[in-house]
């Protein structure tokens, strides 16, 4: 029985909580050198996509601005399509949101991108319904949030009618008959839903890959289902062994009431990594980044979304408040809001007491950390073992630094998943859809 092959992409991380912004070697998450070098990186490594996220609005906390989240991110496909022109065979995924997005002008934009790269254009669809991101739109948060997967999922079904309203041999530019499109090539797209109104033909012709590839982020029930009805691939939170196992069961099972096979679906978990040459060394650097990722600041700062108070007068090398949480309302805007904060704050305790935690060291104890740990030989086969368990179908790869995080990776890590014959000695296809073996 042949192996599985492993999938890998690569997201540029900018700046926010799993980034070291500190580090010597840290560089701009704005300049256009940076993009390039980690991009280039990924081609180098023959990895499936390069992956942006998106920030429609700074978080704050108390009203002050969370500097140390996500700042000056640029509009992902702009950034996508000037990557276009520096890279062969990357695929290039962008964020863009379905609730402050019209599906007409979004689907040439991701088009556009399909057209100038060759076919290597992904959309990562997500949704927002919080009214602090919605004050930055005319529409402000209207949209309630039992709403914002139906829209989505019209949204995503509206583009694919525009994106298929041409004949894959609509465009016939025959200088002897002096027919440019073939007659009746171009079909004429009427919708009426109940969150769109589109009527008129589509200006592009069908790109190289048909669609852009469609990814997905959410975890919840609606999450789950819109994915094993829309989407290629689903850039999971669970990238641990047997949380990853249910989730990838669960998902795959999905698929059969939406007439689809479990292949036409990749999961792919954010996976962070520390390297060493032992896997002493290793687990020493991944505890170093920990505390550079968590500092004093963040330290504070996740300690306020869980207290709902301003805890700025706190050392962050100090004991948990003696104070109970406020839960008449959060402090944090711009993220997804804490559920059940009280029970949170008890756990904090109970962990904190028991093995003698301050805040910044229960911080790192209860946030992500590193989910491959080890040797270049140990990471390569973990990420081999996931796979073949049935865990993923591959990762999506988060650095700590921008913009040569991936580095190593790529120079230590991606030539011995090559020698176990589980990922691509080169690219065999132009496409994205080739790359994730997607039909």
């Amino acid at each position: 029985m042949s192996r599985k092959q492993v999938h890998l992409a690569a997201h540029f991380p900018g700046v926010n909580n799993t980034t070291v912004w500190t580090d010597p070697r840290s560089g701009s998450q704005i300049d256009f050198a940076s993009f390039v070098h980690l991009a280039k990186t990924a081609e180098r490594g023959k990895l499936d996509f390069f992956f942006l996220a998106e920030g429609l609005r700074l978080r704050e906390i108390k009203g002050r601005i969370h500097d140390l989240d996500v700042v000056g991110r640029p509009e992902s496909l702009t950034v996508l399509s000037a990557l276009a022109a520096v890279t062969d065979r990357l695929g290039l995924a962008g964020t863009v949101n379905t609730t402050f997005n019209e599906p007409y002008e979004l689907a040439r934009r991701l088009s556009t991108l399909d057209h100038l790269s060759g076919g290597r254009a992904a959309w990562n669809v997500v949704t927002t319904s919080d009214a602090f991101t919605g004050a930055n739109f005319r529409r402000g948060g209207y949209l309630d949030r039992a709403d914002r997967y139906e829209r989505a999922a019209e949204f995503v079904r509206l583009s694919r009618r525009l994106w298929d309203s041409w004949q894959p041999d609509a465009v016939a530019a025959d200088p002897e008959t002096g027919t440019f499109v073939r007659p009746g090539a171009i079909g004429h797209v009427e919708h009426r839903g109940a969150h769109f109104s589109v009527e008129g033909r589509f200006t592009l012709p069908r790109g190289p890959q048909g669609h852009p590839v469609i990814i997905q982020a959410g975890d919840s029930g609606e999450g789950r289902e819109f994915a094993a009805a829309h989407a290629d691939v689903i850039f999971s939170p669970h990238g641990r062994l047997e949380e990853g196992k249910r989730f990838y069961a669960d998902v795959k099972r999905r698929l059969a009431r939406h007439g689809r096979e479990p292949h036409q679906l990749k999961i792919m978990p954010a996976a962070t990594f520390a390297l060493g040459d032992t896997a002493e060394e290793a687990a020493e650097n991944a505890a170093a980044i920990r505390r550079l990722q968590v500092g004093p600041q963040t330290a504070i700062a996740f300690l306020e979304q869980v207290w709902g108070r301003d805890m700025s007068d706190h050392d962050p090398d100090g004991p948990l408040p003696d104070i109970e949480p406020d839960l008449s309302e959060g402090v944090s805007l711009g993220r997804v809001p804490i559920k059940d904060r009280a029970a949170v704050a008890a756990k904090w305790r109970a962990l904190a007491g028991e093995k003698g935690l301050s805040i910044r060291e229960l911080v790192i104890e209860v946030t992500g950390r590193q989910t491959f740990v080890g040797t270049p030989e140990g990471v390569a086969r973990q990420l081999d073992a996931y796979v073949q368990a049935d865990a993923a179908d591959g990762f999506v790869l988060v650095p700590h630094l921008t913009p040569g995080g991936l580095d190593e990776f790529v120079d230590r890590v991606v030539p011995l998943l090559q020698e176990r014959r589980v990922f691509r000695a080169d690219y065999t296809g132009a496409t994205l859809r080739d790359h994730l073996e997607l039909t």
